[in-house]
């Protein structure tokens, strides 16, 4: 039995706020750090050697590892950060507040932005001070791949090519993976053969580890640690 586990970075500060984060760099919430710790201690209940660690580019989610690991008495001196694994890009809705957006767009337009499978809002301004060109810990990505805006479907297309090419074949041992909503829900999509309409649905509750079991290389089950903070994976093929 190898593992996969799958965690959402905990509550950031913007979460609390209810503003678009995307590929804005926010801290972790005191709740956010809370729950990155209990993930931790969790996670150590199950006494599994975790040989490989990945993360995104955004401070939320490097910190959720390093109290994960810290919590679990392991180093993280082998972290991999990969910007594949980023947030979706909010486009114009970036820093923006959820509920003042449905008041101004409306509800439904607002939800397809938030969970539509290929519908992107408008592109973000360079010259905004949130956009990633402006961002210092994207210095080093090229410049053609940094998006103004993204659908899930876009953020899908590059999350799945980076976990093929380096996370896959890792799954032989215990891998950990700390990302965020939109990256994680393109994982799941993938993972568990989710269409269109069951990935729009699809929620990721913040700070709980997701445990992906695998058995002779296939899915044998998959679970959330905290039970009292689960979602519905919407998996039904293998139960």
């Amino acid at each position: 039995m190898n593992y996969l586990i799958l965690v959402r970075h905990g509550q950031s500060e913007w979460n609390l706020q209810n503003r678009f984060t995307g590929w804005v760099d926010v801290d972790l919430a005191p709740k956010g750090k809370l729950e990155a710790c209990k993930s931790g201690e969790l996670l150590k209940e199950l006494d599994l050697k975790i040989s490989h660690f990945f993360t995104s580019y955004q401070k939320r989610a490097i910190e959720t590892l390093k109290l994960i690991l810290n919590t679990m008495r392991i180093k993280d001196d082998k972290v991999i950060k990969a910007w594949e694994l980023n947030e979706r890009h909010y486009g114009s809705l970036t820093g923006l507040n959820k509920e003042e957006m449905k008041k101004k767009l409306g509800e439904k337009k607002v939800q397809l932005f938030r969970r539509s499978w290929n519908i992107s809002p408008e592109p973000l301004s360079k010259n905004n001070p949130y956009h990633p060109l402006n961002i210092g810990i994207y210095k080093d990505i090229p410049k053609e791949k940094i998006p103004d805006t993204e659908s899930l479907e876009d953020t899908y297309n590059r999350v799945i090519p980076y976990f093929e090419k380096n996370i896959k074949d890792k799954i032989k041992e215990n891998v950990i993976v700390s990302a965020h909503g939109n990256s994680i829900r393109s994982l799941c999509k993938f993972l568990f053969k989710l269409d269109n309409n069951n990935i729009s649905k699809l929620e990721i509750p913040t700070g709980n580890p997701l445990i992906i079991k695998f058995k002779n290389d296939i899915i044998d089950k998959a679970y959330y640690l905290d039970s009292e903070r689960k979602k519905n994976l919407l998996i039904f093929w293998f139960e």
